[in-house]
């Protein structure tokens, strides 16, 4: 299981991360990333790499 997180502080809602998943797990609400799909990440870590504030991590439970 892979658990996708956001830090709102450092999003600034630029949507790199929402259409680079080839999951839909994120979302843009209110111009921030969110995890709107949680179960349906892969691990793949790439919403981590194209996000230029590294406001997104990706961790394994």
């Amino acid at each position: 299981m892979w658990v996708v997180t956001v830090d709102p502080d450092k999003c600034e809602g630029c949507g790199e991360c929402v259409e680079s998943c080839p999951a839909s797990v994120l979302e843009l609400v209110d111009g921030k990333a969110v995890v709107a799909n949680p179960d349906d990440c892969l691990g793949c870590e790439t919403c981590v790499t194209v996000c230029p504030n590294e406001a997104v991590t990706v961790e394994e439970r």
